[in-house]
């Protein structure tokens, strides 16, 4: 036998197959891929690691604006359940602070002291008509 390895080449002529390169993104699993030149100063694996950290926030904001979409019963993910996934975070609200999503709309709030308040804990106050000196009061206490 040559001192090459049996079954390395298609009946031992020509060259031995080189083997396939794995790029540094794949052997990480990652999505996101990436490619280009980059400044001397750029390591070799930030790239890498940038895209795992966006691969991991877009994964995030997907999971959290699907529910959104499966909340309002809604199939497609559109910018308002993006919208409503970020800032219902509270993480994802800080790092997205300054940020305006395109048609996003707003939260829904209303302030506390636009709601009404409520009046009486037992069960004849709520309702219950008495009579005043300036004339019929629904709530205890209004005109007297």
């Amino acid at each position: 036998m040559s001192s090459k390895e049996a079954g390395s080449t298609k009946g031992g002529r020509g060259k031995p197959k080189a083997s396939k390169s794995v790029s540094r993104s794949h052997k990480a699993g990652l999505s996101f891929r990436w490619a280009g030149k980059y400044a001397e100063r750029v390591g070799a694996g930030a790239p890498v690691y940038l895209s795992a950290v966006l691969e991991y926030l877009a994964a995030e904001v997907l999971e959290l604006a699907g529910n959104a979409a499966r909340d309002n019963k809604k199939n497609r993910i559109v910018p308002r359940h993006i919208q409503l996934a970020v800032r219902n975070d509270e993480e994802l609200s800080k790092l997205l602070g300054s940020v305006t999503i395109a048609n996003g709309g707003v939260l829904p709030n209303i302030h506390q002291t636009l709601l009404p308040k409520k009046v009486g804990k037992g069960k004849g106050d709520i309702g219950s008509a008495r009579r005043s000196s300036r004339g019929f009061s629904l709530f205890c206490g209004v005109y007297e």
